[in-house]
């Protein structure tokens, strides 16, 4: 047998741990700016007779991996052992059969299905393969999938009820901005209404809601319209989670081009986190927790449940805005670096002078050498 099965090539990293099953490819849609994941790709529904021939396949790699393991004395258990000893087995060790076991090993609880709006499929055909997944697989505790707001929007309130009631845990909307000229400026094909209708009816289904925000989306035109339109889209939503991303722009997305023309102007790291500030500050009446989820994002540390830690987060924010230019610098080029995680990572002389000195030999090699740099190490996060 050949232990294989189909996967896509994104999950939120919330869903790092999760099975991934692939229900659909590419996205419907398509044609947002800030993306380029799919471009050039035909979006498809796969066939519930398909996706059940994965969900055998991902069973009988399960049961293949746990005999494995007997095999090697530990009695059925997935350990780091385990995964080691398939990777070293070239006859035995399949893309399929890692990922697997990878999920074994963390419990074997989550999946998420895919890939941009799996929410699209038929009612009545998502429940069968989800019924189906919990058949094969009776420890599944959560299932989440990405979705867009007008495709939820699309839904009845019973059939989101329904899903629900099957076993979907969350979905994933990508908001990104709550403000209209920016949504149509982005080609988002949608409106802050069709954001808060279809976001709504997903949390009064008792489906989960995570709605992502995009930092800096708005370019220096039109940053502080983002941060306020955005606050007042979420406070109508209130969703489970808000999670932030910030905007990495690559030579293969079609903003790239608007940049080049200078029709859309990037904001510099310390005016992406004043962005977040007004954000933070005006989501009011809402009970949703707020995570920055990436390593895009500066501060990893703005994150907690509003309304309690509201003031928390925005004076993390504050403690980057405080420190002197020359830390700003040190802080930006280590946590690009991969070196800093937290701000408090400022303290740490020996890594804090080394960071410097790299700083200064970048800056020697030409005026615009340090700002080149830390975009190229960014870049490498998408």
């Amino acid at each position: 047998m050949e232990y294989s099965f189909e996967q896509g090539p994104i999950r939120p990293p919330s869903e790092a741990r999760s099975l991934l099953v692939r229900v659909t490819r590419n996205c419907p849609w398509n044609r947002c700016m800030f993306c380029h994941l799919y471009k050039g790709k035909k979006f498809t529904v796969r066939s519930v007779s398909e996706v059940k021939e994965d969900i055998r396949a991902i069973k009988e790699c399960c049961n293949e991996i746990k005999n494995f393991s007997w095999k090697l004395g530990l009695g059925g258990s997935v350990t780091k052992e385990v995964i080691q000893a398939i990777y070293n087995t070239p006859r035995f060790c399949t893309e399929g059969l890692l990922s697997a076991a990878a999920w074994l090993y963390y419990g074997g609880n989550r999946v998420f299905l895919q890939d941009a709006n799996s929410l699209i499929v038929k009612t009545d055909r998502l429940i069968d393969i989800i019924s189906f997944l919990k058949d094969r697989f009776p420890a599944i505790e959560r299932i989440t999938t990405y979705g867009r707001a007008k495709t939820a929007a699309r839904k009845s309130q019973e059939e989101l009820k329904e899903l629900a009631s099957a076993g979907l845990s969350r979905i994933h909307i990508g908001l990104e901005t709550g403000y209209d000229p920016l949504l149509a400026y982005m080609k988002k094909g949608v409106t802050a209404r069709d954001h808060i209708r279809g976001g709504r009816k997903v949390v009064e289904s008792g489906i989960s809601l995570s709605e992502y925000v995009i930092l800096g989306l708005g370019g220096k035109r039109m940053w502080r319209n983002h941060a306020l339109h955005t606050a007042a889209t979420l406070n109508e939503i209130n969703p489970d989670f808000i999670r932030i991303r910030t905007l990495r722009v690559l030579p293969s997305m079609p903003l790239y081009e608007k940049i080049r023309n200078k029709d859309f102007v990037l904001l510099n790291e310390e005016e992406v986190l004043r962005e977040e500030r007004l954000l933070i500050e005006n989501l009011d009446g809402i009970q949703s927790y707020l995570v920055s989820d990436h390593i895009l994002n500066l501060l990893e540390e703005v994150e907690g449940r509003l309304p309690h830690d509201k003031e928390k987060m925005i004076r993390v924010i504050d403690s980057f805005l405080d420190l002197s230019d020359k830390d700003k610098t040190n802080f930006i080029f280590g946590r690009r670096a991969g070196i800093y995680r937290n701000l408090s990572d400022l303290s740490d002389v020996e890594r804090y002078n080394r960071i410097q000195e790299a700083i200064e030999r970048i800056e020697d090699e030409g005026p615009d050498a340090l700002e080149r740099t830390i975009r190229e190490m960014t870049s490498h996060f998408i």
